[in-house]
């Protein structure tokens, strides 16, 4: 059906042209589609087809300057498909995600197209074309490369297939881990089911209790902000076995949400797409347009870290069962014991447990710490503005503001868990910055998946969510302070193993005793966190390094195999991930932090696939880039911020990225430098 209006196809007279969420409803999406995919074919022919010989501005700024109507859609819907979701927008994202790869990749095969850009590329030594013009050159032109440009018809035909089944597949494999997140609620109904659990646990397990219709009961969910806590202070193991069976098992259920098949035809359609394109495997493919370079770059860190963090890991095991033999249990340590006796452990070893952190960590307070880094590093101020669009209660919107009170753009935050959205946290843009056809301020939004303090009681973080909050905000100061003039390479829009570098260094002030004393403040009483248990917080920033190690490099490992095994020798998903956890001898206690049922850094896109490794790539350079700071004697120095707000965060694409960095530090990143963060020197 077509709506009487579309809000898509009018003037957006909001305050900053925010989406007008109050008058979108789903009916308006395809007819949208529909108008923007024509639109952006008409412009596209037109670029194609000019009789004018190619130059920059009538072929690659015109590339820049098309499209807009499609992104504007595009950006509100997965927005919305992705936070706060219903059947009937997974049945609109069910038909154009494909549709979406069918229109792109109709435009990177097109013939006429490529010639225009590789003949430009060509001659870009003859152009009188500025950095960032001859940055944006080169990635149109590897762009359509990498895409089958330069392929044959028959071959261009089937890459078509490819991308539009991919597609198809990605969305369904994205939408069956929300359902099994859906599907499953822990019910805690009595003293006993309570046992061991902190106060805060329960109120927020009664808060997921009543959103869930459930009231005078208790709820642990699959939200990581719920059956994380669960997992660490439930007395029962019973229900930490029950608990922790669901959240590993999400997507390998059997059933329409079982997604063990969906990654078989995925890695399938990978590896074709990669030797269509001259690769050995979708790994050498990936790989060749990042930092890394090249799979035995990737397997080479990730082994050096590896075999220290599984000492590590095997030491921290030992120590645990210990601790259950000492205390009369006769069972061995599993996997769902792990966070438990961990957290008994840390209590032992370092005199602090999570209950005494947790009144101090305020998601109020860590958003104003949050805020206050980005203000005494880059001169930033956030005013927070209450009347504006927005399309969930629960979403908040700052105007951002520089020295001089001039606007920079608009940040949202979607603080907590709900089971609209998808697990996890993340950072997306509304809108991107450039100068392309005027000067664009970007709509930023951060995702998490928090759970909301019960009543009106404040919402309390672990430290770990704290940090996850301070590395999504990193991401959003990457597209916030973006300043360059082509969308191609505005913001985020940087090499895969770059692209957490941002987030990860900006994890290092959350850390820092001077932010701590002054925004973790107690929930009830106002005072700041007590000196002597800051200082244990801060020696305990290593402890459980082995485990937590252990957990996300085997997951690098298993991507990194996974596309460069070939169809006929990955078999299925179960029986590949339990041989190559084999082969690197992956502690039984330990589960990978993502298995590859509900994997969806892998298979709800192609975003980090072969590229799990560029949280550590990234965090090589963090541990290094911080260091300027700390050698600089204080964590604000006004020189070192301006340099890393002009070659790291306001520089987008517009260089390479090991020039990026070495622009800001001096010299290349080194290992020693992540180890030692780890403790695992």
């Amino acid at each position: 059906m077509t709506p009487k209006s579309n809000v898509f196809l009018e003037d957006w007279n909001t305050p900053f042209e925010i989406p007008p969420f109050e008058k979108i409803s789903a009916d308006q999406f395809l007819p949208a589609f529909e108008k923007a995919f024509s639109e952006h074919r008409e412009e596209i022919t037109t670029i194609a087809d000019n009789p004018a010989s190619p130059d920059f501005q009538n072929t690659i700024e015109a590339l820049e300057r098309g499209g807009r109507l499609l992104e504007r859609v595009s950006s509100v819907f997965f927005t919305l498909a992705g936070t706060d979701t219903n059947d009937a927008l997974q049945e609109i994202q069910t038909k154009i995600a494909p549709a979406l790869s069918r229109h792109y990749s109709d435009i990177y095969l097109n013939e006429a197209l490529f010639n225009r850009i590789h003949a430009l590329h060509g001659s870009m030594d003859s152009l009188d074309l500025n950095k960032e013009q001859r940055q944006v050159l080169d990635r149109y032109n590897t762009a359509f490369e990498r895409s089958g440009a330069a392929l044959t018809a028959e071959e261009k035909l089937r890459m078509k297939e490819i991308s539009a089944t991919h597609a198809t597949l990605t969305t369904s494999f994205a939408q069956n881990v929300l359902a099994d997140e859906r599907e499953f609620t822990l019910e805690l109904d009595s003293e006993p089911d309570l046992a061991g659990l902190p106060e805060f646990v329960v109120q927020n397990a009664a808060a997921a209790a009543s959103d869930r219709g459930l009231d005078g009961k208790f709820a642990i969910t699959l939200a990581r902000s719920s059956i994380d806590p669960f997992l660490t202070f439930s007395a029962r193991r019973d229900l930490r076995e029950k608990a922790f069976a669901a959240w590993i098992k999400r997507g390998d259920n059997g059933g329409t949400a079982d997604n063990r098949d969906i990654i078989s035809q995925i890695v399938s359609l990978r590896h074709e797409q990669a030797t269509l394109l001259g690769y050995d495997s979708f790994a050498d493919f990936a790989l060749d347009d990042t930092m890394a370079g090249t799979p035995q770059a990737v397997e080479d860190l990730l082994l050096a870290v590896w075999e220290p963090a599984r000492a590590r890991a095997q030491e921290e095991r030992d120590q645990l069962q210990a601790m259950i033999a000492a205390e009369g249990g006769n069972f061995d340590l599993q996997a769902w014991d792990w966070r438990y006796y961990s957290e008994k452990a840390r209590k032992h070893y370092h005199d602090l447990d999570e209950t005494e952190l947790n009144p101090y960590f305020q998601l109020e307070q860590m958003i104003k710490a949050a805020f206050y880094t980005a203000e005494m590093l880059f001169g930033l101020r956030f005013e927070e503005k209450t009347d504006l669009p927005r399309y969930h209660e629960d979403v908040r919107t700052w105007e951002v503001l520089d020295r001089d009170g001039g606007h920079i753009g608009i940040f949202c935050g979607d603080y907590f868990a709900r089971p609209s959205k998808r697990s996890g946290a993340w950072m997306q843009q509304l809108r991107p910055q450039h100068r392309c056809g005027g000067d664009i301020r970007p709509i930023i939004l951060n995702v998490m998946n928090f759970s909301k303090g019960a009543g009106r009681g404040p919402t309390l973080l672990s430290f770990d969510d704290a940090r996850t909050l301070f590395h999504e905000f990193g991401h959003a100061l990457h597209g916030l302070l973006s300043d360059v003039t082509y969308p191609l390479i505005a913001g985020t829009k940087v090499s895969r193993d770059f692209v957490e570098l941002p987030s990860q260094l900006y994890e290092h002030w959350l850390s820092q005793p001077g932010i701590l004393e002054r925004f973790a403040t107690h929930c009830e009483t106002g005072a700041p966190i007590p000196a002597t248990l800051l200082k244990r917080l801060l020696d305990s920033l290593t402890f459980n390094q082995g485990f937590s190690t252990v957990e996300y490099v085997s997951c690098a490992l298993v991507d990194l195999n996974l596309h460069r095994t070939a169809p006929d020798e990955f078999g299925d998903a179960a029986s590949f991930e339990t041989r190559q956890l084999a082969q690197i001898n992956m502690p039984d206690e330990i589960v990978m932090r993502h298995r590859l049922p509900h994997f969806l850094h892998l298979f709800s896109s192609y975003s980090y696939a072969s590229a799990y490794y560029s949280y550590m790539w990234s965090e090589v350079m963090d541990a290094d880039a911080f260091g300027a700071f700390e050698e600089a004697g204080d964590i604000f120095d006004p020189d070192t911020a301006r340099r890393l707000h002009r070659e790291i965060y306001s520089s987008g694409g517009r260089n390479d990225p090991n020039d990026a960095y070495i622009a800001f530090r001096g010299h290349p990143p080194q290992i020693e430098s992540l180890l030692e963060r780890r403790g695992l020197a």
